[in-house]
């Protein structure tokens, strides 16, 4: 089972590299993906998180545990705790994307960053990806929001870019033009 401490922090080399396609979906890939995603699962159960120590998540990327693989997991509950997005993807790319931008009002959080960034982080608000599923086969998702958010996000982590990296330095707070706040 994952824990906090194997979450890799910020500055380790690994977070800045574009990590390799994978090639081959092998038996140990499917597990560190599955294991990926049962950290976001337990890190959202209160009692499970508070038994192990777990900082909360909705998206982890396999950098984020050191492996130089194109994979992550996302998983988001609805407000009654119940499973609204689940994905766990290898070789995902973006595939198409709207002009309109979004952002998270109170900015964007890492489970590799330890300290708060403040600053708003505009993103695509809405996008289509394919990739394939544990399985190898073909899956398309269409995200808007806060999804979309999340999975750009986690997309950015297997190119080598972490969330501050997209934070305007002299207006941190300033919403592009046009941009609108994720509603949820």
């Amino acid at each position: 089972m994952l824990t906090t401490k194997d979450i890799v922090r910020d500055p380790d080399p690994i977070l800045r590299k574009k990590v390799a396609e994978i090639e081959k979906i092998d038996d140990e890939t499917v597990s560190q993906l599955k294991e990926m995603r049962e950290y976001l699962v337990n890190s959202q159960n209160e009692e499970t998180a508070e038994k192990y120590g777990l900082r909360p998540g909705v998206g982890l990327a396999a950098p984020q545990i050191g492996l130089d693989k194109r994979m992550l997991a996302v998983y988001m509950e609805d407000e009654d705790g119940v499973a609204e997005h689940d994905y766990m993807l290898i070789n995902p790319k973006v595939k198409s994307h709207s002009v309109t931008e979004t952002y998270l009002p109170g900015g964007e959080g890492c489970l590799s960053v330890d300290e708060d960034v403040p600053g708003l982080v505009h993103r695509y608000q809405r996008i289509k990806i394919k990739a394939l599923d544990t399985e190898g086969k073909p899956v398309e998702i269409k995200a808007k929001g806060h999804l979309a958010v999340v999975i750009q996000h986690e997309l950015d982590h297997l190119d080598g870019i972490m969330f501050y990296d997209r934070i305007d330095e002299d207006m941190p707070m300033e919403p592009k033009i046009g941009a609108r706040p994720v509603e949820f």
